[in-house]
């Protein structure tokens, strides 16, 4: 019997609508040469994904040589999980990772698999970010959360790649031999990434549509899932660094972790103040108050935790400490309030615009007070 070249893993959920479809155009676009199989891993479905699965194969199994089988999982445990499960009852030596939703278009398969042949690499990411990439169906809100999370995911872990939150993606199963894996939330390639450091990666193009049918697993539990999972991939990657003795490259890795925890601010202040404007419906700039709040708050917390590396939460200690920075970082909540009353009522702006561009420019003059007074550090150092 002819060995299983690529396996495609499949993970689902409330998927019924979908399925069929997505296991059609699957069939339809792999290469024909080469013996492959796609396992569907589902999470218990309560609509009937996973007998769909199995009807749609039963319908071709006699016409093809391609292989679909199904994992029926007993619960809901999570994609990474669905993704991990999958790969380890896989018996091809390639792997694709692909959602079931038609956001990722199978044509572009044919295209990962010549390029980890062509070029000798062992990870092949879809891009939504290189050029002849793009996003299709998302509102700027989602689209902000998305280059938020993938600048912490290059700036805080060293992720070389344009998308390291893509979930599309094909590696060579034995770059993982002897890898354990935590599979927490939603972003198993970031885990993957961060794991096979050294790993050759090459990135093709595709067009991100957002789903026609079923409903979206993005939630708050997705963003904390996410920042979950960065926090112990970031106690990972410190585990097996070595000792770093340059002080340009200590200073570098500082002034990165600065930036991500900014980066973070500003999903916070913008989510936060959208939030109490739409569901608390208050007047715009008392939640864009509110959410100047929870910015500095969270940004103080990690600063101080994680790029100062300061574990000294004494009452006394952390209270003067938050006062001198929040204290800071108030000019720049005035510099936000200001630029937000002024392009509102002033230009006649809507508010998630007016908002974004008073984030950004209060974020850096925050970013530059704090670290010459809170930390002590020379700003052009």
């Amino acid at each position: 019997m002819q060995q299983t070249e690529i396996s495609i893993i499949l993970p689902t959920y409330n998927e019924s609508k979908n399925i069929w479809g997505i296991l059609e155009h699957i069939q339809k676009y792999i290469p024909k040469d080469l013996m492959t199989e796609t396992i569907v891993v589902d999470d218990n479905s309560p609509d009937d994904t996973a007998k769909i699965a199995e009807d749609y194969f039963h319908s071709i199994k006699e016409k093809t040589s391609h292989t679909i089988s199904v994992i029926k999982r007993n619960a809901k445990k999570g994609l990474s999980s669905a993704i991990l499960n999958g790969i380890q009852e896989a018996s091809g030596n390639t792997i694709i990772v692909m959602d079931s939703d038609f956001s990722h278009p199978p044509n572009i398969i044919p295209k990962m698999i010549d390029t980890l042949k062509q070029t000798s690499c062992d990870i092949v990411i879809a891009s939504r970010y290189i050029k002849g990439g793009s996003i299709q169906g998302w509102p700027f809100k989602r689209k902000l959360m998305s280059k938020i999370a993938t600048g912490i995911a290059k700036k805080g872990l060293k992720i070389e790649s344009h998308d390291p939150m893509s979930g599309f993606f094909a590696f060579k199963k034995n770059i993982i031999d002897g890898l354990k894996f935590d599979a927490i939330g939603y972003k198993m390639l970031l885990e993957i990434l961060v794991k096979t450091k050294g790993a050759k990666i090459q990135e093709v193009p595709y067009t991100f549509t957002d789903r026609k049918a079923g409903s979206s697993k993005l939630g708050a539990s997705t963003v904390l899932d996410y920042c979950k999972s960065v926090w112990k991939l970031y106690k990972y990657g410190r585990k097996v660094r070595k000792d770093e003795a340059r002080t340009s490259v200590r200073f570098l890795s500082k002034a990165a972790r600065f930036f991500t925890v900014g980066a973070s601010g500003l999903g916070v202040n913008y989510l936060a103040s959208m939030l109490f404007a739409t569901s608390a419906n208050i007047w715009y700039l008392h939640a864009t108050v509110m959410g100047i709040i929870f910015s500095i708050t969270s940004n103080f917390v990690l600063n101080k935790y994680w790029t100062f590396e300061d574990r000294d939460f004494s009452t006394k200690r952390t209270l003067v400490q938050y006062g001198k920075f929040a204290g800071f970082s108030s000019i720049g909540a005035l510099v936000q309030l200001g630029m937000v009353y002024y392009l509102v009522d002033g230009w006649d702006i809507s508010y998630p615009i007016s908002l974004t561009l008073a984030v950004g420019i209060a974020a850096f003059s925050n970013f530059i007070l704090n670290k010459k007074w809170t930390f002590k550090e020379k700003v052009w150092s």
